[in-house]
């Protein structure tokens, strides 16, 4: 039983890879379930039998994803502002590109908006525990100025600005960043 037990764990995982992917580098309307299949060494109906639909199915593939972006991010150390940009910078350089894919899709599919949703949710909180000392001290709506200024710096839209269009090096990327986190 658990030799099966971890197999379906396997698979699923396989799975999950595999559907990442497709919808990290495609429009969402171009990702074949049947390739995902092909990819994971299954068929499309365990896909269906296991996932039910093409939305469900990337919903938990962002999900599994998004739980390994977030270990890696949650290792930021609060308040030390150079050390947290360059660990927001590792994701953003890693999987910027797939995140800007979705960005791009959320007005016309909704499960891509449900977790864009849910990744700008994720991003505040973790701006607000990981830079909690430079809002220490401050109180309503000043503190939320604060709080909004930090979020909107270290978005991923900045991070785009500043490597990809303006393309600066990554160390001055992260220093005009980490100016604006203290400013």
């Amino acid at each position: 039983m658990s030799a099966r037990a971890e197999a379906a764990v396997q698979t699923r995982a396989r799975v999950l890879s595999a559907a990442w992917e497709h919808f990290a580098r495609h429009p969402y309307e171009d990702v074949l379930l049947r390739e995902i299949a092909a990819d994971a060494d299954v068929s499309a109906q365990t896909l269906h039998t296991t996932f039910g639909s093409k939305e469900q199915l990337f919903t938990a593939a962002y999900m599994w994803w998004g739980q390994r972006v977030i270990a890696a991010r949650e290792a930021a150390p609060v308040g030390q502002v150079p050390e947290a940009i360059a660990n927001l910078f590792d994701a953003y350089e890693t999987h910027g590109g797939a995140v800007l894919r979705m960005l791009s899709q959320e007005e016309r599919i909704p499960a891509v908006r449900q977790m864009t949703e849910a990744g700008r949710a994720y991003h505040r909180a973790w701006a607000q525990k990981t830079f909690a000392p430079q809002l220490h001290g401050l109180r309503g709506a000043t503190r939320e100025r604060r709080l909004s200024a930090i979020v909107v710096a270290t978005d991923l839209l900045v991070w785009k600005l500043l490597r990809r269009d303006m393309g600066l090096e990554r160390a001055e990327a992260e220093r005009i960043v980490g100016e604006m986190v203290v400013a």
